[in-house]
């Protein structure tokens, strides 16, 4: 008996199946040059290389990237078509009424391929030094601090969300297509600042033109170690840590799954793929298909919570 029930969890020889038959396409919701974008054409050179096959990224930006996940989730559910997604998947389904799809059924998650910090950045000519500065300017001239955002309702909207909660600072938030295009506006004295993947952005600190006030994580980053916890920096108990991840239509074959699933951690672990995403500031995260699902399970309260003190939800 014992052996017929471990038997019937065996995860499926996903060595076995005929997959791929054609290129395979990666959806990525935002526009290029954001984290996103940089973490899946990392990954897509050495898949297509592992597969035999074209791994093709493609950018579908707008909506809070809901645009690029309806286009997904009509794909068809063979494995040909998959998509980029982070904390997105969970939020979505928080903030809109109404979406094109239905975030928590009509996807099959593949893997959690990456965590990673956000961490806030300024132009230098702000003269904002340190988190302590940043949230008393915020405090006491609120609106004062144009803040870019990646994307609106996103993971860094809903991590500063957490932040004013917690201190009362109050900024301008601008909403953009993705990392890239904030970033930019930053780098160019259009905005003051962002909140954003550190992946992003460890070019720009490391060159001068941002300076880092703090990161979301309760840990330091070792891309830059010399930029403190929002903790550390005089916000007791913050903690967001973000990821990012693949998934594929609902309906994929099992099989297909475990396949992706079992070639992106290969990848992910390669050495020099390794340390080249750490250099940018992610962590490897890995694990199965099932731990990504689980994970989702597990964050929708913590950020339904936020959203709802917030008054996030839109229609």
């Amino acid at each position: 008996m014992a052996a017929a029930a471990t038997a019937s969890y065996a995860e499926p020889d996903a060595s076995a199946i005929p997959w791929p038959t054609k290129p395979v396409r990666i959806i990525v919701p935002v526009a290029p040059g954001g984290s996103a974008d940089k973490l899946t054409r990392t990954l897509a050179d050495r898949l297509g290389t592992l597969w035999g096959q074209s791994v093709v990224v493609e950018n579908v930006p707008g909506a809070s990237g809901t645009i690029g996940a309806a286009k997904a989730a009509k794909a068809a559910p063979d494995g040909h078509t998959l998509l980029q997604q982070g904390e997105g998947m969970t939020l979505n389904g928080l903030l809109f009424a109404k979406l094109p799809y239905d975030s928590q059924k009509s996807f099959a998650p593949i893997i959690k391929a990456v965590v990673n910090p956000q961490v806030l950045v300024v132009n230098p000519s702000t003269g904002l030094h340190t988190l302590d500065q940043y949230i008393a300017q915020a405090r006491a001239k609120p609106q004062s601090i144009s803040l870019a955002l990646p994307g609106n309702g996103g993971i860094a909207h809903v991590a500063h969300e957490i932040l004013s909660q917690r201190t009362g600072a109050r900024v301008n938030y601008i909403p953009y297509s993705g990392g890239g295009p904030a970033t930019l506006d930053v780098l160019g004295g259009h905005a003051d600042a962002t909140l954003i993947t550190l992946a992003a952005v460890t070019e720009y600190v490391r060159a001068g033109k941002l300076r880092a006030l703090a990161v979301t994580t309760p840990y330091r980053s070792e891309a830059l170690p010399d930029v403190p916890t929002v903790a550390e920096a005089g916000v007791p108990g913050f903690a967001v840590e973000s990821w990012q991840g693949y998934f594929a239509p609902a309906g994929t074959p099992r099989q297909v799954i475990e396949k992706i699933n079992s070639d992106m951690r290969a990848v992910l672990q390669a050495p020099d793929v390794r340390a080249q995403l750490e250099k940018l500031g992610f962590k490897v995260a890995g694990g199965t298909s099932r731990d990504l699902a689980q994970s989702l399970r597990a964050e929708r309260p913590f950020y339904a919570k936020t959203i709802n003190a917030a008054g996030l939800m839109q229609q």
